[in-house]
């Protein structure tokens, strides 16, 4: 069996192919993607090249880790799951291309457990839900954030996800004025308008090592920094002020299927909105045109292409 996939055959180098899948064993499901999402952060670095060593990290490779669709065949031991509406983080299903990522394809194989399902009534906004269970993971273990530095559709989440658990609206930084808009019930400003430094917690997602000295300037004695995006550049920092805060950093690592799980409830009851966070969408066959306009323009909050014209 082929699927047409996306294909970063290296830096800047962008393809939409067919490409062989892997045979379909007894525990996996073959889902048929509607749509797909195109992340800017960690999918710029491999599109661009600046992506640093990571296992598995290759090219050729298929991108994307935020795709939805249904279950359209399975093996024997997952024949019950035909016709489920799912969530796909991923695959590694491709003999001709590397599997880091996997999921920007019209078709996919996967092993039944990564085949999450998802209210079919979302849409498009549900490849949204890896954000969103990105964004849980991050307020896992602690207090929720007093400051949130970027508001791109993670930190809008996070924003978001901190109220609808019932804690005091966030202060979010973003210094483009393009992405300044669509705040929900939480106010945006900018480091230069904003005179606090005893911030308690602030989870930054720009993914800027540069910083870092910053932040630390802004937090409470004992605060705590959350690194929330993917930082290509060598994370430094002066001491000094570090120690001198006694200040915590804490790195969020990827998100769990049971995040997953707790957005998805929220989502279901109504307590959190994926609304208005989706600028563009574009057919699959324009991806050429739509990865790098997702990556350059900052009036692109969240590229989805759609899938569903391609048999």
């Amino acid at each position: 069996m082929d699927a047409l996939a996306v294909i970063i055959e290296g830096p800047q180098r962008l393809a939409l192919r067919e490409l062989a899948l892997e045979p379909m064993s007894e525990g996996d499901v073959l889902v048929d993607v509607a749509w797909s999402g195109v992340s800017s952060g960690t999918e710029k670095l491999l599109w661009s090249g600046a992506m640093p060593p990571f296992p598995g990290l290759g090219y050729p490779l298929v991108p994307g880790y935020e795709s939805v669709g249904r279950i359209v065949d399975a093996g024997s031991d997952a024949k019950g799951r035909i016709g489920e509406w799912v969530f796909v983080p991923g695959a590694r299903c491709f003999r001709d291309a590397h599997g880091l990522f996997g999921g920007t394809a019209r078709r996919l194989i996967v092993p039944a457990a990564r085949a999450l399902p998802v209210p079919e009534s979302l849409g498009q906004d549900g490849i949204l839900l890896a954000l969103a269970a990105t964004a849980a993971h991050l307020l896992e273990g602690g207090p929720a954030p007093e400051l949130i530095v970027g508001h791109g559709v993670l930190g809008r989440l996070i924003a978001r996800l901190a109220i609808a658990c019932g804690a005091p609206p966030p202060t979010v930084w973003e210094a483009d004025p393009l992405r300044s808009g669509g705040a929900q019930g939480y106010s945006v400003t900018t480091a230069e308008a904003d005179p606090r430094r005893d911030y308690k917690v602030i989870v930054d997602v720009t993914g800027d090592s540069s910083l870092l000295d910053t932040l630390i300037g802004r937090l409470a004695p004992q605060g705590e920094l959350v690194l929330g995006g993917f930082y290509a550049a060598p994370i430094q920092f002066a001491f000094p002020p570090a120690f001198m805060r006694e200040a915590r950093i804490r790195i969020a690592a990827e998100w769990q299927p049971g995040d997953l799980a707790a957005v998805r409830a929220l989502v279901e009851a109504g307590r959190l909105s994926l609304a208005g966070l989706i600028s563009d969408v574009r057919p699959a066959e324009e991806a050429g045109e739509a990865y790098p306009y997702a990556f350059n323009d900052r009036r692109c909050l969240k590229m989805v292409l759609d899938w569903r014209g391609w048999p």
